[in-house]
């Protein structure tokens, strides 16, 4: 049993579509045929006047029709007094007029039936209070009416493809591969100037303004869909709406990268930015971690980011590791590009022994032997082509960066013309360096001409090589299949499974009866061992002889430490006592500690003592995790050096929730630390499974319990229970096996800070990345009684996956995806991911799962999904029925189990297509309530989500 829509002409597999680039919601800004300048003139240098006539000089397949109220004509086309008399239907129109007019503007707009406006007035948000009560009107009178809005204070936006300028730029961009959007009119401009020069292209060119309206998520999904956008540009001043940007990026980003440029790094500069688009910039950390997330390619520098523009544009190549190798005619350069690729995190590639010998053959003995390969000065094109024949070939090389200066016997011309030979066959990404003027500059031409990138100065080539490596080793972690925790298949006591929740509900709502925000420490530590996250046992005493009783259970020497609802760091008021040897020092220090508090901060800030084991920390390594509320991102996940010094040592490292083990030892790479935790200086390697698993259970303790503002684990002691010693090398083979040393895990100390407002976290910010949505898993049986799960899928899934598809029939292959497909493209890693990691604000897929009550394994019965729509609010579905499993009730129970989501996820209206001969599928979808309409190819399938089920 299976179902899908018919798959495009040109594609051999429906789950490529993810980017459904037939149905483009933004068609009326970038493709319109009816054009109105709502404040046309004649006026030289007005906004009006240009904007006209950039539409006008540039026919792009449609017509424009000016409007202004006090001239019959402008540049000797009739004018309108106003949109609502133009006698066509309006896709677009152009806002060219004071701020105080405009909301009145959008309103006629709206009621005329626009389908898109563009704003380019300044004057709202950026210049204060009354700027913003202007924009807040406009957003008012917008959302009464489904038109949308780009800008405001924007400088408009260009389709080199169609012909299409509308803004009042003195040029129109060339026509190309790369979307180039920015919240800066000034740097559209200063692109647009540069790009002329160097010959790149555009396939959209769109100056954002404030993002009222249409935003990052918007114009990253339409150029997603854009078949001759082959990657897109961001020069960013605000984020707006995290989540929508986070996932149009993730999903886009797969096939098109996507570079940003972020202003506002410093406060400084963030002042500036908001003065510029009268919005608040987060912090730099979060968004850098948000950009490792989605897969999106940071730069820092603006020349670095037109440099890697021209290189997405003319090289798709990308590299698969950091290792660079570089080959030069002069000693210096190659230095220079060494120093830059190391500092940035590259490698010098070590030529491989084969590599070293051909080498040999075909170089002067004075060749410098190793990477660099200085080939010497009197290098010829020859000698080049030669040594980049062999480098291209070697196995240990990820790049190739080649430096030419312009000496004697050098040839620049015609070195290039062998460099474009060779590239031609390469599977490695290549990067040209010509240094020099006008010397070098036709061999440069015929390099940019090729589509190998150049540049002059080869420290910045090697920086962007390295770009490119830090961009694909981000988007292979976000689709690397990680491990599925052990909890996730138990429930019991200690387990840490969904069982434990009602105990941590407990303890929130107690805090909230009582009114307060922060919990004590034992309750902290309550949450965290529900959630299977080790702490150090944890006795709690309200007075004198119940420390010295718990002292004396637990074992000396021992740790006491202050119990309190309100003091949230209890060093701060000697509220830690350490290495307690007996009962009497026991007693002394909660008496001491009682009147000290006592006096200091009241009675009631002292609620007794914790006692703890004193653990020795001698070679063992403090850690912080924890977590935060960003206020554009929402729930940040921390971890890096911990302890005392945490605030000076400054080593720590963000991410965003939910996290897998991928992602969790993706974080940990982002520290210091985590090369102590590798091993070193005798100390052994920490489990580092370990150490993903409980980041695992942290990020899914912040986002269960939203309650939560802060978390902080601190410090997360990593030490080792002794193991026998290694063997060593002189150490006789008879002697018997080593055990290695036992990492153990321990919070010694936790802190959890609840929301304001009696429990109401209605007012914190979202996660950025939707979480599992658990709310959909369900218990069911087939009609034999075996029970399954059906529940969404998840990144873990991949290869009970590939388990599934060897279980369907050349029936069900067929019905699916129209055509037969091979098993073994059907279970690629790359085919898969688009699966498994899903985005559920955009797709929801959900999987049949049986366990093996006897072996515990799961099979996948069945799958199906829904795919949204990025125009409407519609979806398709798709849905397969292994085999074995055919007539057992699950594609009726799978598919209306995808429409109750459908209806919970604000859907309106879901359909598919379903071959004529697809009979058992078609009597499915007549069951739940579908219409069915035969068309000579297939039989359409459609239902209303608006009507009650």
């Amino acid at each position: 049993m299976a179902a899908n829509r018919a798959p495009a002409p040109q594609q051999s597999d429906p789950t490529y579509d993810i980017l459904r680039s037939q149905r483009q919601p933004l068609a009326a800004l970038f493709q319109p045929r009816t054009v109105a300048v709502i404040g046309a003139t004649e006026r030289p240098g007005s906004v009006g006047r240009t904007l006209l006539w950039n539409l006008i000089s540039h026919p792009f397949g449609g017509t424009v029709f000016p409007v202004n109220p006090k001239r019959h004509s402008v540049l000797g086309i009739r004018a309108y007094a106003a949109v609502g008399e133009i006698p066509e239907p309006v896709d677009l129109a152009l806002i060219a007029t004071p701020a105080a007019g405009v909301p009145d503007l959008v309103s006629a707009c709206a009621a005329a039936g626009v389908k898109a406006v563009v704003v380019l007035s300044a004057g709202f948000r950026e210049v204060g209070p009354a700027g913003l009560a202007l924009e807040m009107e406009l957003r008012e009178r917008l959302r009464q009416s489904p038109m949308r809005l780009l800008g405001p204070n924007c400088l408009g936006l260009m389709n080199p493809r169609l012909g299409l300028n509308a803004t009042f730029a003195g040029a129109m961009a060339r026509q190309g591969h790369v979307g180039f959007l920015s919240q800066s009119g000034a740097i559209c401009t200063a692109v647009l100037d540069w790009s002329q020069r160097q010959n790149v292209g555009f396939s959209a060119f769109v100056s954002m303004g404030s993002m009222l309206d249409v935003g990052w998520g918007d114009l990253i999904t339409a150029l997603g869909d854009d078949p001759d956008t082959h990657s897109i540009v961001i020069y960013m001043e605000s984020i707006g709406d995290a989540r929508a940007f986070m996932s149009a990026a993730r999903e886009v980003a797969l096939t098109k990268p996507i570079v940003v440029i972020k202003g506002g790094r410093t406060a400084e500069a963030a002042q500036a930015a908001a003065s510029h688009t009268g919005a608040l910039t987060g912090s730099d950390a979060v968004l850098e971690a948000a950009f490792r997330r989605c897969g999106v390619l940071r730069v820092d520098r603006l020349s670095d980011l037109f440099d890697l523009a021209e290189v997405l544009a003319k090289q798709p190549r990308r590299p698969a590791g950091p290792r660079l190798t570089i080959v030069t005619n002069a000693g210096g350069p190659g230095v220079l590009a060494t120093d830059a690729l190391v500092m940035t995190g590259g490698e010098l590639a070590h030529l491989a022994p084969e590599t070293l010998a051909r080498l040999n053959e075909r170089l002067p003995p004075q060749w410098s032997h190793g990477n660099p390969i200085d080939i010497l000065g009197d290098a010829d094109p020859q000698r080049y082509a030669d040594t980049i024949a062999a480098v291209l070939d070697d196995p240990n090389s990820d790049g190739l960066l080649v430096v030419l200066t312009p000496q004697a016997m050098t040839d620049p011309t015609a070195t290039a013309q062998r460099l474009r030979q060779l590239a031609a066959t390469s599977q490695k990404p290549l990067v040209a360096s010509w240094m020099g003027g006008d010397e070098v500059a036709a061999g440069e031409a015929i390099l940019n001409g090729t589509g190998i990138a150049t540049n002059r100065y080869p420290d910045a080539a090697a920086r962007l090589f390295n770009t490119l490596w830090r961009y694909s080793y981000n988007l292979r972690g976000i689709y690397e299949t990680p491990e599925l925790l052990p909890e996730a298949e138990s429930d019991g006591p200690g387990s840490g499974g969904p069982g434990e929740r009602p105990r941590v509900r407990q303890i929130l709502a107690e805090a909230q009866a009582q009114g307060r925000q922060q919990l004590s420490e034992s309750e902290a530590k309550a949450i965290l061992s529900a959630y299977a996250i080790p702490v150090v046992e944890t006795r709690l005493a309200s007075t004198a002889e119940q420390a010295v009783a718990a002292a004396g259970a637990i074992g000396y020497p021992v740790v006491v430490k202050l119990h309190s609802t309100t003091i949230s760091h209890k060093s701060d008021v000697e509220g830690v006592q350490l290495n307690l040897q007996g009962p009497a020092e026991v007693e002394q220090a909660f008496l001491a500690m009682e009147r000290r508090i006592g006096d200091g901060q009241g009675r009631a800030a002292f609620g007794g003592v914790t006692v703890q084991p004193m653990l020795r920390l001698q070679g063992a390594i403090e850690l912080i995790v924890g977590s935060s509320v960003d206020p554009e991102f929402g729930p940040v996940i921390l971890f890096g050096t911990g302890g005392t010094l945490v605030e000076v040592y400054r080593d720590s490292a963000v991410a965003l929730p939910p996290l897998n083990t991928t992602l969790a030892r993706r974080l940990m790479e982002q520290t210091k630390v985590y090369g102590a935790l590798q091993g070193s200086r005798g100390r052994p390697a920490a489990d580092l499974a370990e150490l993903e698993k409980l980041l695992v259970r942290v990020s899914q303790l912040v986002l269960e319990q939203p309650l939560i503002r802060e978390l902080d684990i601190n410090p997360l002691l990593v030490s080792w229970t002794p193991g026998v010693q290694a063997r060593t090398a002189a150490a006789s083979a008879a002697e018997a096996p080593t055990e290695a040393p036992t990492t153990q895990l321990v919070a010694l100390d936790a802190r959890i800070v609840l929301a304001d407002a009696a429990g109401d976290s209605c007012g914190l910010p979202r996660p950025a990345v939707r979480p599992y949505p658990s709310q959909y898993v369900k218990a069911w049986r087939l009609r034999d009684g075996t029970a399954v799960t059906i529940r969404p899928i998840r990144p873990e899934d991949e290869p009970l996956l590939v388990a599934f598809h060897r279980t369907l029939s050349e029936e069900s292959v067929y019905y699916r995806y129209f055509h037969m497909m091979s098993l073994s493209s059907r279970i690629t890693h790359e085919r898969l991911v688009r699966i498994c990691f899903t985005d559920y604000d955009r797709e929801m897929a959900l999987v049949v799962d049986r366990r093996d009550p006897e072996s515990g394994r799961h099979t996948v019965l069945a799958v199906g999904r829904l795919s949204r729509s990025h125009a409407n609010a519609s979806a398709e579905f798709s849905l397969l029925v292994s085999d074995p499993y055919q007539s057992q009730g699950l594609g009726t129970e799978l598919l209306g189990q995808l429409l109750r989501i459908g209806r919970d996820e604000g859907l309106a209206e879901v359909t598919a297509e379903i071959l004529h001969e697809n009979g058992a599928m078609q009597r499915v979808c007549q069951k739940l309530g579908f219409s069915l309409h035969g068309t000579p190819d297939v039989v359409e399938a459609r239902i209303s989500l608006l009507e009650p089920a």
